[in-house]
């Protein structure tokens, strides 16, 4: 683990809960930057998420086709969500992919990563699984979650990460990541 100077470390001095629900909880931090002045920063927390990229054999990934109010536009998305208590992050994201599309996830996930969206004011961990097979076993059973469920080659991905049509963080890292990941996984394999 990389070590760094203390002096460059923020400080928390206390936080207060602003507002706290189901769904989100609102604090107002108190902190001290390393420039040594003090002042209530406000963090957003939100439940841990986990996202799920399936592959079939064709390179193709499983997407949702929906669209989101809150910023009013219609995309790409992978598959996921909360992960619920006593529930391991890749066990959530293989039910909802099985929930929101009718396939289920087949074999052992690659875990390819955990990040936060935006940690300068949101503190929303997501974990995000591969799995390289997939089975059609039935109908979504959570109808609202897309407009269509989609397999799309990953040769299109860049663009339409590019036109904006791939929303939101939890889509966009797993692709990019895999994108990135399958050459360098090509010639790592070829030495």
């Amino acid at each position: 683990m990389t070590e760094y100077p203390e002096e460059l470390t923020w400080k928390i001095y206390g936080e207060r809960t602003v507002y706290d629900d189901r769904w989100v909880k609102l604090k107002l931090v108190d902190v001290g930057p390393p420039d040594g002045s003090r002042f209530e920063h406000h963090v957003v927390k939100l439940d841990a998420v986990a996202v799920a990229l399936l592959l079939n054999d064709n390179e193709e990934v499983l997407t949702l086709w929906r669209y989101r109010f809150a910023v009013d536009k219609w995309g790409y998305e992978l598959i996921g969500g909360l992960v619920e208590a006593g529930e391991l992050p890749a066990a959530t994201a293989a039910r909802e992919a099985e929930e929101e599309t009718g396939w289920r996830p087949v074999g052992e996930p690659e875990h390819i990563a955990t990040f936060q969206p935006l940690p300068g004011i949101i503190d929303a961990p997501v974990d995000a699984y591969l799995w390289r097979a997939a089975e059609k076993v039935g109908e979504p059973t959570d109808g609202e979650e897309a407009a269509r469920i989609e397999w799309i080659h990953v040769d299109r991905i860049l663009d339409l990460v590019r036109r904006g049509e791939v929303l939101g963080s939890g889509a966009i890292v797993p692709l990019l990541y895999y994108l990135a990941s399958r050459n360098a996984g090509a010639s790592s394999r070829d030495r």
